[in-house]
């Protein structure tokens, strides 16, 4: 962790911060999305983190996608927002968190999908009908619900 939050752990330790964050799903020409099974609690997420101070919410995203997975997103289109309880995480470290996360869907992207910071153990593409909810990192289930569900119809 650098930047804004660790400044911010530094002066309240684990305590519960208020974290926003962008984030992208990643959709190939198959409409395969890319996760990635995090390195913390060994479930898979998409690209995202929190943004630094002053940063547009969009290049947030864009940069968390390029240092987590080693893409280059070309073009975002806005998905949703995820906050509220369902939300709230506290991460195996003890860190807690209050989510507000603005997630956009990628289908332009550019580079070779790689775990790029030690956040992800790997990354692998899947078909919505591959996905299993319980094995998805809990903040960002209803994220990863409602693609779903959109794609369903």
């Amino acid at each position: 962790m650098t930047g804004y939050m660790a400044e911010m752990r530094k002066l309240v330790g684990h305590k519960t911060i208020m974290q926003c964050a962008g984030s992208i799903i990643c959709v190939d020409e198959k409409g395969r999305i890319l996760l990635g099974r995090r390195s913390d609690n060994h479930k898979w997420g998409y690209a995202g983190g929190a943004a630094e101070i002053d940063e547009r919410v969009e290049d947030c995203a864009k940069r968390e996608l390029y240092e987590e997975m080693g893409l280059i997103a070309e073009e975002l289109e806005f998905f949703c927002v995820n906050s509220g309880p369902e939300a709230h995480y506290i991460y195996p470290n003890g860190d807690e968190v209050s989510n507000f996360e603005i997630v956009f869907i990628c289908r332009k992207w550019s580079g070779d999908p790689k775990a790029t910071d030690g956040e992800m153990e790997e990354l692998r593409f899947f078909a919505c009908d591959e996905i299993d909810l319980f094995e998805i990192s809990p903040p960002i289930r209803p994220v990863v619900k409602a693609y779903i569900m959109k794609k369903a119809r």
